[in-house]
């Protein structure tokens, strides 16, 4: 079996990991099925390897911090008659350990070995340290 791939997405306009999973939870960001959903105007070509195990990565404020298992791409059209992708998300939000990246725009595959790990079930709880602060003791790789 090959490792999965995972989509690397910058969250525009998102402060914090909290502001993200309030967003998620509003009906704005969900399905007829309930789950939340991404959509974005490109299909990956990438599907197959995304849908063994493949999780979204969310970038907040210039940090990695934090993931969602990716659990199938839906074709959506829009009001405008255009195909898009609907990445249809698992609920649960898993922090993990910031990695700095740089702003880009779209999604970008991000392959498992330069995947940024879970957070310990003891850190998970920790209180969110301010972006400044995760990005520079990441670049220092404290954390």
């Amino acid at each position: 079996m090959s490792k999965p791939v995972h989509l690397l997405k910058l969250s525009a306009g998102t402060e914090s990991v909290e502001q993200l999973v309030r967003w998620q939870a509003s009906a704005r960001a969900k399905g007829a099925d309930g789950l939340p959903r991404h959509v974005t105007r490109m299909w990956p070509k990438k599907e197959a390897q995304i849908l063994e195990g493949g999780s979204i990565y969310w970038v907040i404020k210039g940090l990695i911090q934090c993931r969602q298992r990716i659990e199938r791409l839906d074709e959506v059209t829009g009001g405008d008659g255009i195909r898009r992708c609907a990445i249809v998300l698992d609920p649960e939000i898993v922090r993990v350990n910031p990695a700095p990246r740089r702003p880009f725009q779209g999604w970008r595959y991000l392959a498992a070995e330069d995947a940024p790990g879970d957070l310990s079930a003891t850190r998970a709880d920790d209180d969110e340290l301010p972006p400044e602060l995760a990005g520079a003791l990441a670049e220092l790789g404290v954390i």
